[in-house]
């Protein structure tokens, strides 16, 4: 920001303060008159700031007159303001280097006044640019240019210096009032009478003409100042000044017949807009101050009234600058949280979600110290948060860094989401301490399918829950669209390849518009992977031509499937190519799930745009006959891929029942996927709380899965530390690993899981709820063990898990009640995750990248799921050494294992020992940056039950309700 700029029809020339004249090449300094296209042309741009707001003349009958260069014989008052505006500006700039304000002058027609505001700043040191328009311009392309200064983090200020006419309220309003360095705006005005100037600003001609009045008589307390003429906002700015400085002040007119007595009376007389009027040298009583403001226009305007105005323009300019900076720094908190009155029984998930009303989007993100134009709303209840928050806040400390993992759940999951809100609603609602929630995005695979969404659940909800499980800000969509083109592309290259000779290939590759042949950016990037160094079409050979048209790929070693957002287990394997006008190019492939997609991985694990570009790039797609790999950016897709993505890489900012933030961001499945929320989300959460605040983040499924890619992937890819890990279980859960009888959703439980049974309950606790904290110990990162206690669950049943829990390695282990109570009911785990988090962490990965691919999942099926061993086949070992052999070696390991068991076989509960884990497939994720390995009959794609969801899914016409979501 704050960069001098200049803007012109032919681009864009940057230019800093001090340069010799300031004018760019050729560029005449003049305005276009009335006539000519409305063409938005800066004149100069210089080290000096122009423009008065209006077109006057200025004379005034008290101090010397200034010549051009006479800068020793200006006015000390001009002399002092000057000075200490040119040394606030540069204490601003020893703390930010790179810092220079710029005025904007917005004009119809010439501006005389250049040259005296150019002195002005060229003293100061700011830089100035002028934006032109036709008198003729109509309001609206007006307001168009003011829109473009508004919305520009160069300029600091913006003086409209246009004909009386033009200067609508509509036009005057549209400008921001930070901006607003003549304080024309309703709003700036409005401060200046109830003498708030701390985020407006004083006028610059007003101020002129009240430091002239003191330098007259330094004691000007109880004397009378005469204002003659003249209406509107000047008149009443200078009226508010003088009486705030201790001064009587009369208003009249140039016909009034108390005139003469009131000017002999008076000691200053200051005419407003009054050309013809004479006052006789009778009527003004000695040592009386007269200052006259003249609205003609003339060249000629070289005053010390003019120059004194244009000084104090320039310090509201280096004001504004200095407002700026104060905006970007970190702000506190000022949060409002929402009352909950929780019910017994417990409505549902959708009654209790529709009971609150959620604070405006912007209103949240003023609390939590966002700036406007960091947000991009959707709807009235969320909103994009831009990735420049990462750059103004890159000096802050972060936060604390809690995951909330799980045991091995039930298929009924176990509330990691509902811990994940409850925790941060207790935190920030109750112990006043600044929390974020970041959390994943939920899949319609799920939602209507067999386990609903993931909001939360009772009185611990992300709100609205509607909006919040159904597309939210469409970064799934965006997903499947930019997923599906890559796959588009593949079959399209090599339906074309078959097709069609080397020459009819390149051409087509390459077409001549008008008459011109010429490579793409893309194109030339392949070329250099090429080893070719050309950049003109022609000059290739015709080895050449081959080599960059054909990328040969062999239909049976392309790894890329397409997805849809949806359990459909009969687009697992597929034939395409099938329609008569494909030629014959048929194969067998299939989809996965949407957020199985490497660009979903690529999502998480991005740390900004540029970054995602180059990821998206490197995803290898297939494998050319010759053997080596084809990626996006070799089909010429990579670039596009980013557009599609460019608004899912902002987090989507919502909020918990009780108003406290959520980033949702990135997306679920763990057991398949990565299964993480964004690396973005968290780094600009961590910003965001301040350091002694917390940003809680939550893995999917068990610490087996979710968390282990948590730390060995995810953090590897931030560098980012965890402080404290909050291990959720449940009583039903511990009691199934216990040796409890199945569950199946839809089925009523068992016996065994309502009625108290320590056995069972001890038994699970010895078993998985053991090995899960150990496995969260082999990182170095205190335990804290959350109960989510259900109504069924006994106090006897929590005192002992809590007990085992803590004999078993945990820092401390609570028992929540979110679910019926809000934040409220889980303080006791708020406290035990603080206290929790001032313990030293010794954070370790659990094996080093540059292991053999072999011995790194030969690592995490040992140490983590407890298998003896590893079997791989040698169709997966021959994919290994192909692998190596394309330096993928180094890479980390994301298994896709079973998540309702920590061995490959979901029946299998507790802690298995004794089993052998077999590696079925391998698949390398070379954008997203991991191996991806498939453990036993791990499918990408799940399948709907016999019951799913949707079947109490539906629409009120009327009221447009979403009836049976939960």
């Amino acid at each position: 920001m704050k960069l001098a700029s200049i803007r012109s029809a032919c681009g864009s020339l940057r230019m800093n303060a001090g340069r010799a004249g300031g004018r760019p090449c050729g560029t005449p300094r003049r305005c276009f008159p009335g006539g000519v296209s409305n063409q938005r042309i800066t004149i100069r741009t210089v080290s000096g700031a122009a423009g008065s707001g209006t077109s006057a003349k200025f004379s005034v009958n008290y101090g010397k007159r200034l010549e051009d260069e006479d800068f020793s014989e200006v006015d000390s008052s001009l002399g002092e303001i000057v000075h200490s505006t040119k040394e606030e500006l540069a204490a601003l700039q020893r703390r930010t280097p790179k810092l220079q304000p710029l005025l904007a002058i917005v004009q119809a027609g010439e501006d005389y006044t250049l040259e005296i505001n150019e002195k002005i700043a060229g003293k100061i040191g700011f830089n100035i640019t002028q934006v032109c328009l036709r008198k003729t311009s109509s309001e609206d392309e007006i307001i168009g240019e003011l829109l473009k200064l508004n919305d520009d983090p160069e300029v600091s200020g913006v003086s409209l210096h246009l004909p009386l006419p033009l200067l609508t309220s509509r036009v005057i309003n549209t400008l921001k009032p930070e901006k607003d360095v003549d304080c024309i705006t309703d709003l700036n005005m409005g401060r200046l009478v109830q003498g708030n100037l701390s985020k407006g600003f004083v006028p610059p001609l007003a101020a002129a003409v009240l430091s002239l009045l003191q330098k007259h008589d330094a004691s000007l307390e109880e004397k009378t100042v005469l204002l003659v003429g003249g209406e509107g906002p000047l008149k009443l700015a200078l009226h508010c000044l003088i009486e705030r400085n201790g001064m009587f002040v009369q208003n009249s007119h140039s016909n009034s017949n108390s005139l003469q007595s009131q000017v002999m009376h008076a000691d200053a007389l200051v005419l407003l807009g009054a050309e013809s009027m004479e006052i006789p040298s009778t009527w003004v009583r000695p040592g009386a101050a007269i200052i006259r403001y003249d609205h003609a226009i003339s060249s000629s305007s070289r005053s010390g009234l003019g120059y004194l105005t244009a000084a104090y323009r320039a310090q509201n300019v280096v004001q504004s600058c200095s407002r700026w900076l104060q905006q970007q720094q970190y702000r506190p908190w000022h949060l409002h949280t929402l009352k909950l009155q929780p019910l017994n029984p417990v409505p549902s998930d959708i009654e209790i979600s529709r009971a609150q009303t959620p604070k405006p989007i912007d209103q949240l993100a003023a609390e939590i110290g966002l700036l406007p134009e960091e947000l991009e709303a959707y709807g009235k209840s969320k909103a994009k948060v831009r990735l420049s928050l990462l750059d103004r806040l890159h000096s802050q400390p972060d936060g604390k860094y809690v995951l909330v993992a799980g045991i091995t759940p039930t298929p009924l999951g176990e509330g990691k989401s509902t811990v994940t809100i409850g925790l941060v609603q207790a935190m920030s609602a109750h112990l006043k301490l600044n929390s974020f929630a970041c959390l994943r995005q939920p899949s319609q695979g799920p939602t209507f399918g067999v386990k609903g969404g993931a909001a939360g659940g009772g009185y611990a909800q992300v709100i609205p829950m509607e909006e919040f499980n159904l597309h939210l800000t469409g970064d799934i969509h965006a997903i499947t669209a930019a997923n599906n083109l890559v796959a588009a592309a593949i079959d399209a290259r090599m339906l074309h390849e078959a097709t069609q000779s080397d020459k009819a290939l390149f051409k087509r590759l390459v077409p001549s518009v008008n008459g011109v042949r010429k490579f793409s950016p893309i194109q030339i990037s392949r070329l250099q992977r090429l080893g070719i160094h050309k950049t003109d079409p022609a000059s290739l050979t015709p080895q050449e031509v081959a080599a960059f048209a054909r990328l040969d790929l062999d239909p049976s070693k392309i790894t890329w499937h397409r997805v849809v957002d949806t359990n459909d287990r009969f687009l697992r394997a597929i034939t395409i190519g099938q329609a008569s006008t494909e030629k014959g190019q048929t194969r067998e492939t299939g989809f996965d799930i949407a957020v199985a997609s490497e660009i979903m991985a690529i999502l998480a694990l991005s740390d900004n745009l540029g970054d995602m570009r180059s990821r998206l790039a490197r995803m290898v797609v297939g494998t050319s006959r010759s053997g080596e790999p084809v990626t996006a950016e070799d089909l010429g897709v990579s670039g596009a891929l980013a557009v599609l993505m460019k608004d899912a890489i902002k987090p989507t900012l919502m909020q918990t029942l009780e108003g406290t933030p959520v980033f949702v961001h990135a997306g679920p499945f763990a057991n398949i996927a990565h299964g993480n929320s964004s690396v973005l989300a968290d780094k600009l959460a961590l910003k965001l709380v301040g350091q002694d605040g917390f940003v809680v983040t939550e893995a999917g499924f068990g610490a087996d899965i979710g968390m282990e890619k948590f730390f060995n992937i995810k953090c590897r890819a931030s560098g980012l530390k965890p402080n404290v890990v909050v291990l959720v279980a449940t009583v039903r859960a511990l009691k199934m690993h216990g040796g409890g009888p199945n569950v199946s959703a839809g089925a009523p439980l068992p016996r065994e899981y309502i009625d108290e049974n320590l056995g069972l309950v001890a038994r699970g606790c010895h078993s998985n709820l053991r090995k899960q904290i150990q496995i969260a110990k082999l990182f170095g990162v205190p335990v804290v063990v959350a109960l989510n206690a259900f109504r069924t669950d006994t106090p006897a049943e929590i005192d002992l898990v809590c007990q085992i829990a803590k004999e078993c390695g945990a820092s401390d282990a609570v028992s929540c009640q979110h679910w019926s109570q809000g934040g409220r009911g889980s303080l006791e785990l708020a406290r035990a995750v603080e206290e929790a988090a001032r313990q030293p962490t010794n954070f370790q990965f659990l094996y080093n990248t540059e292991m053999p691919l072999v011995e790194k999942i030969r690592t995490i099926a040992q140490k983590v799921y407890g298998a003896d061993d590893i079997e791989v086949s040698p169709e997966v070992q021959r994919k290994i050494d192909y692998y190596n052999h394309q330096g993928y070696g180094s890479l980390p390991i994301c298994m896709a294992k079973t998540h309702l068991s920590l061995s490959h076989l979901p029946d299998r509960k507790g802690a298995p020992t004794g089993f052998v884990l077999p590696i079925r497939d391998i698949r390398a994720s070379i954008g997203a940056g991991f191996i991806y390995p498939l453990v036993g009959t791990m499918s990408t794609m799940p399948g709907l039950p016999t019951r799913p969801c949707f079947y109490d899914i539906d629409i009120d016409p009327v009221t447009e309700d979403i009836i049976g979501l939960f």
